[in-house]
């Protein structure tokens, strides 16, 4: 996949090596894959993008089943796709909506993105650029399981 640092004028709250990220390029990346999501029961469809730590990115989109419960967000795809090409530590992520919109990812897909990215993962919001440690304080965590 293309890799958004390409050093836009978009201010950066932190960089990927010496470039700064480019959330506009993330965001797009974040509404093709919602272009993809399969969403015929809610018609919300939901698309994401993050940054890996080796400077790849990933994506995802939400999947619905008729059996509600087993639809799956966004967020759960694009962990899937980090797992399979490689694993590695998310170091900035975006989530937008149907319209394209910045959307902040539900509670579960916060703790999906804790897992992964950890408290100072970088989250683009509609209020700006917030480390995922202000919006999901007081986490629970793997280092919580070795107590």
């Amino acid at each position: 996949m293309t890799s958004p640092e390409t050093g836009s004028t978009e201010p950066a709250s932190r960089e990927t090596g010496s470039v700064d990220v480019d959330w506009e390029a993330l965001r797009e990346l974040a509404r093709d894959a919602m272009a993809r999501a399969y969403a015929p029961y809610s018609g919300f469809p939901v698309g994401v993008a993050a940054l890996v730590d080796d400077g790849r990115t990933v994506t995802g989109c939400n999947v619905e089943n008729a059996s509600y419960g087993l639809g799956l967000c966004a967020e759960c795809g694009l962990v899937s796709q980090l797992q399979n090409s490689g694993g590695g530590r998310l170091t900035h992520f975006t989530c937008v909506d149907g319209q394209g919109e910045i959307l902040v990812p539900c509670g579960r897909c916060r703790q999906l993105l804790y897992e992964f990215g950890g408290p100072e993962l970088l989250v683009e919001t509609p209020a700006g650029i917030l480390p995922l440690s202000e919006m999901l304080p007081q986490a629970f965590g793997p280092e919580n399981l070795t107590k």
